[in-house]
């Protein structure tokens, strides 16, 4: 019977979030950050385009790893937006940007999208998948976002609010998963893992 390789998980990603989340596996990993143009073409659909930068960024620290001939590993390359209506909303410019996207948030509901792309290193094979999530944002005042975005919160994620800390007061419910909106889905990345036969549970 043959013993199978360890391979270790290698994150794309420079998220302290998606850095946290990882760890949750209890599998072996390692933080490489990928450093790539995150521009897609105009008139992309939200899915394509966090399929196309997750795979961007899994790319990039896939072909920095066979440089240093690299044999056993998975690259793991995400990425996430917030979608309103059919407006794709990236992180905040500012305060003020931040200010006029939880204005436009409040009181609605919004989607949160995310890429997962998986590279094998030995292999080369890549999956792709992404999953969306309904976000209910309650009505706010402009002294309550005022007052949220003086916490700092909101500066460096997109849609200007994170789920995970205060800005969870700000969230009614959800419809789907709850570490998508964190930005990393971990049962999809356990789904996409394990087909690429990396038992997780």
């Amino acid at each position: 019977m043959s013993i199978p390789v360890t391979k270790t998980l290698i994150l794309a990603s420079s998220s302290p979030r998606r850095q946290e989340l990882i760890q949750t596996f209890g599998l072996p990993y390692e933080i490489k950050v990928s450093d790539v143009n995150e521009d897609t073409e105009p008139g992309m659909s939200p899915a394509d385009i966090v399929e196309q930068l997750s795979g961007r960024k899994a790319g990039a620290v896939y072909e920095m790893y066979k440089a240093e001939q690299r044999e056993h590993g998975i690259v793991i390359g995400s990425d996430t937006i917030v979608v309103l209506g059919d407006v794709v909303l990236g992180k905040p410019k500012d305060r003020e940007d931040a200010a006029r996207m939880l204005d436009a948030l409040q009181g609605n509901v919004h989607h949160v999208f995310s890429g997962i792309s998986c590279i094998d290193l030995t292999t080369g094979r890549e999956l792709r998948a992404h999953c969306r999530t309904a976000v209910y944002m309650k009505a706010l005042t402009s002294s309550q976002i005022e007052r949220y975005i003086a916490t700092g919160e909101p500066l460096d994620k997109a849609g200007a609010y994170g789920i995970q800390g205060i800005g969870a007061t700000m969230i009614s419910r959800i419809e789907g998963d709850y570490f998508n909106v964190v930005g990393l889905p971990l049962c999809l990345l356990s789904e996409i893992l394990e087909q690429m036969e990396v038992v997780v549970l």
